[in-house]
């Protein structure tokens, strides 16, 4: 009788861990599921962390498939006034944007644009508002209709600012680390 309550306690103890157990896996691999829509976790970048900017791809980034970029800058990161946004992607990147589908969100709405260009030589996106940005907001450039790649890879693209009056110079706001094909 007693080696059957032993065995009862054994056998549940050991049903108890494997649970538990099991429980930590799937929490664990939550995140990892949901990374491919967001940043999700990036050890070897080679980008500092405080400098890693948050993005959400809304299809998943399919290699050369339509896909629709969320990129965020955080108010955080919005210190002065901003008259020109510059986004530039690397070599690598073989997609193609639709510069007459993309949008500047400021706090969650819309703004004017005066201009935007896509310079395919340069690889970069210039995006003038109407009006200058105020500091401490949040941001989202909203590229529409993109064409990912063809092939999948990880893309470092740079957010670049410019201030009103300043000087002609871009200032580095921080690094979107995008990947395509990491389903």
């Amino acid at each position: 009788m007693r080696a059957n309550v032993m065995a009862t306690k054994t056998l549940t103890n050991r049903l108890l861990t494997a649970l538990a157990l099991s429980g930590c896996l799937v929490a664990g691999l939550a995140p990892v599921i949901q990374a491919q829509g967001l940043p999700g976790l990036v050890i070897f970048s080679g980008v500092e962390r405080e400098n890693q900017l948050s993005f959400r791809l809304d299809y998943n980034g399919r290699p050369f498939q339509r896909d629709r970029y969320r990129l965020r800058i955080s108010r955080q990161k919005m210190l002065t006034e901003v008259s020109e946004f510059t986004v530039t992607y690397p070599e690598t990147y073989e997609g193609t944007f639709d510069d007459d589908n993309i949008d500047l969100r400021i706090n969650g709405e819309n703004v004017d644009l005066d201009q935007v260009t896509w310079d395919r030589e340069s690889r970069e996106i210039l995006i003038y508002p109407v009006e200058p940005v105020a500091a401490n907001t949040r941001v989202e450039i909203v590229l529409s209709n993109v064409r990912n790649p063809r092939t999948g890879g990880t893309h470092y693209f740079n957010a670049l600012v410019r201030t009103p009056g300043d000087i002609p110079l871009r200032r580095y706001l921080g690094t979107w680390i995008i990947s395509i094909g990491r389903e």
